[in-house]
C-alpha cells in the first residue's frame, strides 16, 4: 500500500492474502432475471442535456419505458418510441418509411436536440430494420444540425446496464482526436458527483479533466495516444475497448466506491501525473476524513450482518468490497452478470479470501441458495425482491443502486446507508 494510501484515516480490514484474483467462479447460464439494456436510458436522457433517445421497436417496450421511468406522463420527454406495429413485425410495410416518418416529426418539433440515438428494442430480425444503416442515412440527412447514432438495448442482446456501455461505445468513433496528455472519466455520473471530482482533481493538480458522456453532445472530450482514463463504472467493456482502439490507455484503479475505493481511483491518476504524495494527501484529506468519520456511524448497524448479492448491475464486486472491508459486513455469495476479471483486477485482489464468486444467472439455483443461507439482506433485481420480501427476507432494489449517486467521498455514507435502511426498517417491523 502507498503512503499516501496508508495516511487515510479510515478503518478497514487488512487485506485478504492472495484476495480472490485466483478464486474460483461458478459460471451459471440458466434462466435470467434482470432488465434490458434499454433501462440505461433512464438516466442517459438525464445526463447528455441535447440528446434524445428514441427506441426502436415493441410498443411492449414503450410501455415498459413508460412505467420504468415516468418521465413522459410529467414532461417533454427526451426519450421517446417508433413503435412497430403487429403489421411491420410481419413485413407488411416499410419500417424505414415509418422510422423517417416520426424522426421527422420529432425533430422539426424539437430543434433542441442535437444527438439522437436510435435504440433498438429487439434484434434487426425482429424489427426487419437495419438501425445502423438507418441511423447513417438519417444522418446525412439531418448533418450538421443534428447527430444521429444507434446502438441496441434489446434484452435478447444486453442486460440492465450494458445499454450504458453500448451507448458510449457507439460515442467513441465521434470523439475528436488529439496527442495531448490527458485524463478522461469514463461513465455516466450524478452531474453533482462530476463537479466534486473536477474540484479534486484540480486541487490535486491535475485540471484538465474531461468526462465521458459529457453533458451535452457538444463537449464530447477528445482522446488519443496521450489519453489516460478512469472508468468510473464497471460495466463499460465495449466503451473501454474502443477508447483503447483510439489509442487511449486505461488507469489500474478500483472503482470510487467507500473512501477506500475512492482514494485508490484518484491516486491511480495522481500517480500517472507524478503528483508528490504530499500534495495528494493534503487534498484529498478533508474529504476522506468526513467519510470516514460519516461511515464508522452506520458500520454498527451494518457489522457483522451477513449479504447475498443476485447478479444484476454488473456493481456486485465493488460494492462487496467496500461493504465488507469499510462496513465489516459478510459476503454470503457475490453474483455478477459478466466478470471483467481485467478490469476488476484490483477489486479482486481486495474481496476476502474464500468469497464466493458466481457468474451469469441460474435464478432458480440461486434462490435456493439464498434460501438456505438465509442472509441477513439480499441485494437483487425488482421481480425477485417482493417474492423475497414475502418470504420475511430483507431486499435491496439493485437498480436503485444505479440511479443514487453512490460515487466519492461525499456519497459513501449516503452508499451504505442504502443497505441499513432496509435493516433497520425490517427491525422496527419486528419489534
Amino acid at each position: 500500500m502507498s503512503a499516501a494510501l496508508a495516511a487515510v484515516p479510515v478503518v478497514v480490514r487488512p487485506k485478504a492474502a492472495g484476495g480472490c484474483s485466483d478464486a474460483p467462479v461458478l459460471k451459471e447460464r440458466g434462466q435470467r432475471e434482470v432488465f434490458c439494456g434499454l433501462t440505461g436510458i433512464i438516466w442517459l436522457h438525464r445526463k447528455i442535456q441535447d440528446a434524445f433517445f428514441l427506441i426502436v421497436g415493441s410498443r411492449t417496450c414503450a410501455h415498459l419505458m413508460q412505467s420504468a421511468a415516468g418521465v413522459m406522463i410529467f414532461a417533454e420527454p427526451r426519450f421517446g418510441t417508433a413503435i412497430i406495429d403487429e403489421r411491420d413485425l410481419a413485413g407488411m410495410s416499410d419500417a424505414n418509411d415509418e422510422l423517417d416518418r416520426v424522426v421527422a416529426q420529432l425533430l422539426s418539433r424539437r430543434p433542441d436536440i442535437k444527438l439522437l440515438f436510435l435504440v433498438g428494442s429487439c434484434p434487426s430480425e425482429v424489427i426487419k430494420l437495419d438501425l445502423s444503416r438507418a441511423a447513417e442515412r438519417l444522418g446525412r440527412s439531418y448533418s450538421p444540425n443534428v447527430r444521429v447514432l444507434n446502438y441496441s438495448g434489446s434484452g435478447i442482446e444486453t442486460t440492465f446496464t450494458q445499454g450504458e456501455d453500448a451507448c458510449l461505445a457507439a460515442l467513441v468513433p465521434g470523439l475528436p482526436a488529439t496527442n495531448v496528455k490527458s485524463l478522461m472519466v469514463v461513465g455516466a455520473l450524478a452531474d453533482v458527483v462530476e463537479d466534486q471530482f473536477r474540484r479534486l482533481f484540480a486541487a490535486i493538480g491535475i485540471a484538465d479533466v474531461q468526462f465521458l458522456p459529457p453533458r451535452r453532445s457538444t463537449l464530447l472530450p477528445v482522446v488519443g495516444p496521450n489519453t489516460h482514463y478512469l472508468l468510473a463504472q464497471p460495466f463499460l467493456a465495449d466503451t473501454a475497448r474502443a477508447l483503447e482502439g483510439r489509442g487511449a490507455t486505461r488507469l489500474e484503479a478500483p472503482f470510487p466506491l467507500g473512501v477506500e475505493g475512492t482514494t485508490a481511483w484518484f491516486e491511480a491518476a495522481a500517480r500517472e501525473w507524478n503528483i508528490p504524495d504530499a500534495k495528494f494527501q493534503a487534498a484529498i484529506a478533508p474529504a476522506a476524513t468526513r467519510a470516514s468519520a460519516a461511515l464508522s456511524r452506520i458500520r454498527h448497524q451494518l457489522a457483522g450482518k451477513r449479504i447475498f448479492f443476485f447478479p444484476d448491475s454488473q456493481l456486485e464486486i465493488p460494492l462487496a468490497r467496500f461493504l465488507s472491508r469499510e462496513l465489516e459486513m459478510n459476503l454470503v455469495e457475490v453474483g455478477t452478470p459478466f466478470l471483467h476479471r481485467q478490469h476488476l483486477a484490483t477489486e479482486l485482489e481486495m474481496l476476502p479470501a474464500g468469497t464466493m464468486l458466481s457468474e451469469g444467472q441460474h435464478v432458480e439455483n440461486q434462490l435456493d441458495r439464498c434460501r438456505a443461507a438465509q442472509p441477513d439482506i439480499v441485494v437483487c433485481g425488482l421481480g425477485l425482491a417482493n417474492p423475497l420480501e414475502a418470504e420475511g427476507m430483507t431486499t435491496k432494489w439493485a437498480i436503485e443502486l444505479v440511479f443514487t449517486p453512490i460515487q466519492g467521498y461525499e456519497q459513501a455514507a449516503d452508499l451504505a446507508e442504502l443497505f441499513a435502511r432496509p435493516l433497520v426498517r425490517r427491525a422496527k417491523l419486528a419489534a
